[in-house]
């Protein structure tokens, strides 16, 4: 045996968690030397109040601030290059990030651009970002996406309607300023639906071919802060508690998928959010269970694992049992948190199926899935989410 194929590495940024990290922002842009920030933001954060709050305390500190909120979900290359234009006509030097997966991303792309020279789409793909973006701080405002801690940025080709992954350590924050306070303005939908993000993101870690005993660890207790407290912040959206163990969630998945990668349910979500621009965390919950169930027999000693901390009974049921009653309880699970649709809801039709599996199979995600899926797996997995 090749002795190198069994070693792993583990890479994060420097992070600061718990209610009001936030106001360490002037600190950190201090330490960095930041003098004209690109503020990145979108609507629906600055509706919230946080960018007020934010831009008011950097300037009172004698920082130059110009925002950037020209952002969708599931951000458009064309999106980024506006950033990086405004970015280079304000001279700014650094860029801070306040919001959730998307405007992570956007900032993301806008450093990596800006810095390299080139169009963000030139940096499809694994390690292909050769220079280092400029200093970055995010500050999530979502507990799901996991950006602030790592090494993906995922942008949305507008001309090929598909959304590419960009993978590189030099797409990690300089710092992140985990605020569970900042949750709590999220629409209980967003919450739900990014939770469950988090979710897909520490089950794909922990099954994932390149994972590790580091990886590990973190997914675990991901996927068991989420089957605990995930519900209770679907009964009760404003207790601090709550979202203090879900943004935690979040932060534990993050650190996971960012060093063993993913799987078959982001290369399908990609796909999706690409063609039909789904709310990513809605594409991730819709496919979770079909494709875990897929992949149990390539892995049930890890699959019992999970069903384990579902309390699901393990001990004397053999694999087969235990995958179907797997199956069932996240089908439960996600129906306990009022998702209980099917892509077709949302206007995927069987046509464009051929085409979204052709995508998928060529997403860097499906390297590290633990079952190969061929393009009609992936045809047949969509079929069932339909």
């Amino acid at each position: 045996m090749n002795e190198l194929s069994n070693l792993r590495k583990f890479v994060a940024p420097e992070y600061v968690y718990g209610f009001g990290s936030r106001h360490l922002l002037s600190q950190y842009a201090h330490n960095f030397s930041f003098d004209k920030i690109l503020l990145v933001t979108d609507n629906g954060v600055k509706k919230a109040c946080w960018i007020d709050e934010i831009k008011s305390d950097l300037i009172s500190e004698g920082f130059e601030v110009t925002l950037f909120d020209n952002i969708s979900p599931n951000p458009r290359d064309y999106e980024i290059m506006q950033g990086v234009k405004v970015f280079e006509e304000n001279n700014c030097d650094s860029i801070i990030a306040v919001g959730g997966g998307s405007v992570m991303d956007c900032a993301k792309g806008i450093g990596i651009s800006s810095a390299n020279k080139q169009h963000i789409l030139e940096f499809e793909g694994v390690d292909q970002v050769n220079i280092p973006s400029p200093p970055l701080i995010c500050l999530p405002t979502t507990a799901g996406s996991s950006a602030d801690v790592s090494q993906f940025c995922i942008v949305t080709d507008s001309s090929r309607k598909l959304k590419i992954a960009i993978i590189s350590k030099t797409t990690i924050p300089d710092v992140a300023l985990v605020d569970p306070e900042m949750t709590i303005s999220m629409p209980l939908t967003l919450s739900v639906q990014t939770g469950l993000d988090a979710l897909t993101h520490a089950v794909e870690a922990y099954v994932s071919n390149a994972s590790s005993p580091m990886s590990d660890i973190n997914a675990l207790e991901s996927i068991r802060l989420i089957y605990k407290y995930m519900p209770k912040v679907f009964e009760n959206p404003n207790n601090e508690e709550f979202r203090n163990k879900m943004m935690l969630a979040s932060l534990y998945a993050g650190l996971a998928f960012s060093n063993a990668s993913l799987g078959g349910v982001h290369a399908m979500a990609h796909s999706l959010g690409g063609l039909k621009d789904l709310p990513h965390g809605l594409c991730n919950t819709i496919l979770l269970d079909k494709v875990m169930n897929h992949n149990f027999d390539s892995n049930p000693n890890k699959f019992r694992h999970i069903a384990q901390i579902f309390n699901l009974k393990t001990d004397s049921n053999t694999s087969q049992y235990i995958k179907t009653d797997l199956a069932k309880f996240m089908k439960d699970f996600k129906k306990s948190l009022n998702i209980d649709k099917g892509f077709g809801e949302f206007g995927l039709v069987e046509k464009e199926i051929s085409q979204l599996a052709h995508n998928a199979i060529n997403d860097p995600c499906i390297v590290t899935n633990p079952r190969k899926l061929s393009i009609n797996d992936l045809k047949a997995l969509y079929e069932q989410s339909i």
